[in-house]
């Protein structure tokens, strides 16, 4: 008897052996179907380790105008009188350089805008009462070329660190603007005016919609996000002297502009 336990005894070394590698190869394969499922299922939120550096912004943008011509002049309306209450369409663009990010906040740097509208009406006869309705065959034309450099702060925090897709920007600085009026014939006057131009704005963030296609997008042209917003804007070309200044051509305006952001 003693013997025949004797002889089952070494198989206990090759049974631990196969119950230690049938251990290690189910934890290998939950290991891997785990990360798999990890790296298919990922949240847009969470952050993408494979993501190109993020230097740059780009903003597509259009809006309503209508210049404060008139701020100087509330009784003759010169403005008014030739092209009416309808605002125009402004577009333009905006480049953004992020030069700082600060930690849990977002980013802060220098940016350049530049926009183009243009409006146009029937002229009115020299030396007649406007209000009286007598137009000429002739187009009056006013074309703004308004421009600024401001200082940006994007605050992404939420977007990058929740769920929540929304980021919140401000900016301030110097604007510039240059102007033009005119007939179907000849240019009659051109000049440009400086002021202030500040806005505040969100931004919607849309990675959510399909970050599949977010990091396509980021492997193949190097955009990290793309953006919806809406900002307030409020540019003051008047020459630093004030609304009622009739030394200077008031075409700035405040006005809401919308459009794609896109961060590179």
């Amino acid at each position: 008897m003693a013997q025949l336990f004797s002889v089952k005894h070494p198989s206990r070394p090759r049974f631990r052996l196969a119950s230690a590698l049938a251990t290690l190869a189910a934890a290998t394969i939950w290991t891997g179907t785990a990360a798999a499922q990890d790296e298919e299922g990922r949240s847009w939120r969470e952050p993408r380790h494979y993501e190109t550096p993020q230097r740059f912004a780009f903003e597509l943008r259009f809006g309503p105008y209508q210049p404060d011509i008139d701020a100087p002049f509330p009784t003759q309306k010169p403005y008014e009188s030739v092209f009416g209450t309808d605002r125009r369409v402004a577009v333009g663009f905006e480049f953004d350089w992020q030069l700082l990010r600060i930690p849990y906040v977002g980013t802060l740097g220098p940016g350049i805008g530049w926009s183009y509208t243009h409006m146009s009406a029937q002229a009115h006869f020299r030396n007649t009462d406007q209000s009286s309705g007598d137009l000429s065959a002739e187009e009056t034309d006013l074309g703004l070329m308004p421009m600024y450099g401001v200082a940006v702060a994007r605050f992404d925090v939420l977007a990058r660190q929740t769920g929540v897709p929304l980021v919140g920007y401000a900016k301030g600085g110097i604007g510039y603007g240059l102007y033009w009026t005119g007939n179907d014939t000849e240019t009659q006057r051109r000049g440009h005016t400086w002021g202030t131009h500040l806005a505040l704005g969100g931004m919607l963030l849309l990675d959510f919609l399909d970050n599949r296609a977010a990091v396509e997008i980021d492997n193949e042209w190097g955009i990290n996000n793309t953006y919806l917003f809406f900002e307030w804007m409020v540019s003051n070309l008047d020459d630093f002297k004030g609304s009622r200044n009739t030394s200077a051509m008031h075409i700035g305006t405040n006005t809401w502009m919308a459009g794609l952001a896109f961060e590179m």
